[in-house]
C-alpha cells in the first residue's frame, strides 16, 4: 500500500491519503441472548472476527437484523452513562405513550422508535487490524425490549490482509461466532 502526501493539495484537513485494493470480504453472523433492556458491550467481539479473518487495513461494517434492538458506538468507561442513556430512551420513546400497535406487548412499539432514533448499522474503519475507535469508546448492542431476546449481527470486514499466510478461503459466505 502506497501512502500519498500532498500537503498543497490538502489544505490542513487531510494530512496522509493511502490506497489499497480489497483483498479480502470476511462475514460471519455473531447471535448475541440478550438479558432484556439495556446496553451490551460487543467489542471484544467485534475485534476477535477481525483477527479471525485476518483483517490488515480496511472497513468493518455492523448490521443488527432487528426492529427492536440497535447498535451504537457509545461511552465505555463509566457506567453511570449507559444508565442515563437507558433512561433518556424511555423519556423518548415511554411505555405509556398510547401507541396503537401493542400486538408484541406495550414495549414493542416503544422499542421500534427507539431502533429508529439510534440506527442498526456501523461502519468503523481499520488500520493495522484494530478497530479505529476512540479511547473511551465501545460497540453495544442495545435492547429495547423488556425480556431476554435472541438477537444477529451480520460482521463484514472488507479490505486488506494481514501477512501472506492469511486465510484465502475467506469469502461472502456467514459463518458462526
Amino acid at each position: 500500500m502506497a501512502a500519498i502526501t500532498e500537503p498543497d493539495a490538502l489544505p490542513g484537513r487531510l494530512s496522509q491519503i493511502t490506497r489499497s485494493a480489497p483483498e479480502v470480504i470476511a462475514t460471519a453472523e455473531l447471535r448475541i441472548e440478550t438479558g432484556g433492556e439495556g446496553f451490551l458491550d460487543i467489542t471484544a467481539e467485534t475485534q476477535r472476527f477481525l483477527a479471525e479473518a485476518g483483517a490488515q487495513d480496511g472497513t468493518f461494517s455492523a448490521f443488527l437484523r432487528h426492529t427492536s434492538a440497535s447498535l451504537t458506538v457509545q461511552e465505555n468507561a463509566d457506567p453511570d452513562v449507559l444508565r442515563d442513556l437507558v433512561s433518556a430512551l424511555r423519556h423518548l420513546a415511554p411505555r405509556d405513550f398510547g401507541w396503537v400497535h401493542d400486538a408484541e406487548g406495550p414495549d414493542d412499539m416503544p422499542a421500534h422508535v427507539r431502533t429508529m432514533l439510534t440506527g442498526v448499522s456501523l461502519q468503523i474503519p481499520v488500520l493495522d487490524g484494530r478497530l479505529q475507535l476512540g479511547t473511551w469508546q465501545g460497540i453495544y448492542l442495545i435492547e429495547h425490549r423488556a425480556t431476554p431476546h435472541r438477537r444477529q449481527i451480520v460482521l463484514q470486514f472488507t479490505g486488506s490482509r494481514a501477512g501472506k499466510n492469511a486465510d484465502a478461503s475467506l469469502s461472502t459466505r456467514p459463518k458462526m461466532l
